[in-house]
């Protein structure tokens, strides 16, 4: 999946003329959705579209109301899901490996994993891949003039020139990952040089941008 979005494999939707019938639908379509080779999400949901502060006026019963709220989860939610204890399928090893960025507890950690597996860059649907940074950007060297990347992302605007004087706080560019827009902005006063940004490229955590010259 593209780093632009989360790590979806399928989505099942279900319609029905009012809320009653879209949860017997729910329930039905869950029970017959089978994933083999690793774990997913769907005993989660069989379980929410049985438990009644989810099901609320729904209820067959025609009692209860809706009592979910956006911590319900973490707070109430009684959950008593078994893990997962099915086959996981092996990913084929071809030898090569790929280094993806992950954020744990706040923090960004580079995870090897086999080629092919986090398969960083494809996208959904036959869209066109973003372009990648070279190698000549993502490891040029940083120094305490360089504007540096924060985050694995992709380049959605530049808003400086080559050459150009800017001020400290200035945009300098804005990245994109996870659907969340993150401006690049200067930390100091200075000319711009190096200038490596073009929308549409994928850049690295710690790629240089530029650097901003006294």
């Amino acid at each position: 999946m593209p780093g632009s979005f989360d790590s979806l494999i399928a989505k099942l939707i279900v319609t029905g003329r009012d809320r009653t019938q879209a949860l017997e639908r729910s329930r039905r379509a869950l029970a017959e959705f089978v994933v083999d080779g690793m774990p997913t999400v769907i005993p989660f949901h069989r379980a929410v579209v049985d438990d009644p502060a989810f099901v609320g006026a729904s209820n067959p019963s025609g009692s209860g109301s809706f009592d979910v709220y956006t911590t319900w989860i973490e707070t109430d939610f009684d959950n008593q899901l078994r893990p997962y204890d099915g086959d996981v399928a092996e990913a084929e090893d071809t030898g090569e490996r790929q280094t993806v960025v992950v954020e744990v507890g706040g923090r960004r950690l580079e995870v090897s994993l086999p080629g092919g597996l986090g398969s960083v860059g494809a996208t959904a649907g036959g869209a066109k891949k973003p372009k990648r940074s070279s190698g000549r950007k993502a490891t040029a060297a940083a120094s305490g003039d360089a504007v540096t990347s924060p985050m694995q992302g992709t380049i959605i605007k530049v808003a400086v020139e080559e050459g150009q004087e800017i001020a400290e706080g200035a945009v300098i560019v804005v990245l994109e990952a996870m659907k969340m827009e993150q401006p690049l902005k200067a930390h100091k006063d200075g000319t711009v040089t190096g200038l490596q940004a073009e929308v549409g490229v994928t850049v690295t955590n710690g790629a240089v941008i530029c650097e901003l010259k006294d």
